[in-house]
């Protein structure tokens, strides 16, 4: 029996985002009633809103980053600004959710205009609080590179969803 593909792998997340990790706390990340799972598909009128994002973990003494990025802007077939920051939580302690950390990069909702585009949640476990500083930028965020200047080392959970522009398919214009 094959072993099942990661879905992080096939949905080229490890690769194009981050570098292959091993998964060590558990992250939910819903909006309101739509629980974030790998490769599902979200439209834009349901990601307006900031998600809930719960982590897991077992100690409130350690702290987590969670950044949100699209490898996919401004278009899959030209990223030329990937990765797109959408979001960004420092300083979140374990056990809790992201409104329990320090927002340094203020939510922007998905709203791609050209093809599917990959949005990915990247959770990082924190050396200690108040290490982790907001980019002077969203356009051309390096997931890797902030982690390396941050020292927060591979990536301890991530999870993505799919969204495309609300009307579908992106097909011809009718006049």
């Amino acid at each position: 029996m094959s072993k099942p593909r990661d879905p992080l792998v096939v949905g080229r997340v490890v690769g194009d985002v981050l570098d292959p990790f091993n998964r060590s706390i558990p992250i939910r990340v819903s909006y309101t009633s739509k629980h974030v799972t790998n490769g599902c598909e979200l439209k834009p009128s349901v990601v307006v809103t900031q998600p809930r994002a719960e982590i897991g973990g077992d100690d409130m003494r350690t702290f987590y980053t969670l950044a949100m990025v699209d490898p996919d802007a401004p278009s899959p077939s030209d990223p030329s600004s990937r990765e797109y920051l959408h979001w960004l939580v420092t300083d979140i302690p374990g056990t809790t959710g992201a409104t329990y950390g320090q927002e340094i990069v203020t939510y922007e909702a998905p709203r791609p205009t050209v093809g599917i585009h990959r949005f990915v949640y990247v959770l990082f476990q924190q050396l200690g609080r108040q290490t982790v500083y907001a980019p002077g930028w969203r356009q051309n965020f390096s997931t890797r590179d902030f982690a390396e200047i941050h020292n927060l080392g591979l990536p301890v959970a991530a999870v993505y969803f799919n969204c495309q522009r609300e009307s579908g398919s992106g097909g011809r214009r009718r006049y």
